[in-house]
């Protein structure tokens, strides 16, 4: 059997080229997640929200809530996405919802999993109540928090 001579060049361009693919994986793993928020699970392994589709219309959003959407549940909640903007909507009582920003206030990633009344943000881990306050950092502002109102099976949700 025959080992191939390599020179001391040789070994350190393979050296480096090893310790680099070693940082760039470790780099990688340590992300938590992208910052589109589409990462099936946060950190904690909490499930993906549900998306509902809306439409912003003088500073409003009109969202049905009947048997058949994702809030009909007290204690569900949903991903909004109207307009190019991102909402969290929580269904807290038997009429009451409550709306917050879905940007996370840390580094603006879309907060994007949800269970036992928190949100979790699927990039660092910042993690929210239903109102917003932040319940463990790196995140240290509240997210925004939309006043909403609930008729005749429509949730209304004030933007502007």
């Amino acid at each position: 059997m025959t080992i191939p001579i390599c020179n001391r060049r040789d070994f350190c361009v393979h050296s480096l080229q090893t310790a680099s693919l070693a940082a760039l994986a470790a780099a990688l793993t340590g992300c938590g997640g992208g910052s589109s928020g589409s990462s099936p699970t946060g950190p904690s392994g909490l499930p993906a929200l549900p998306t509902i589709n809306g439409t912003i219309v003088n500073n409003a959003i009109a969202i049905t809530v009947d048997a058949t959407s994702s809030l009909s549940a007290v204690g569900t909640a949903a991903l909004v996405t109207a307009s190019g903007r991102q909402f969290l909507v929580a269904h807290t009582g038997q009429n009451t919802f409550v709306t917050v920003t879905a940007i996370c206030t840390h580094e603006q990633c879309t907060v994007s999993t949800f269970q036992n009344q928190m949100y979790e943000c699927p990039c660092h881990g910042s993690q929210y109540s239903t109102s917003g306050t932040v319940l463990r950092g790196p995140a240290t502002r509240p997210l925004t928090q939309f006043t909403t109102s609930f008729a005749n099976n429509v949730l209304t949700i004030t933007v502007g």
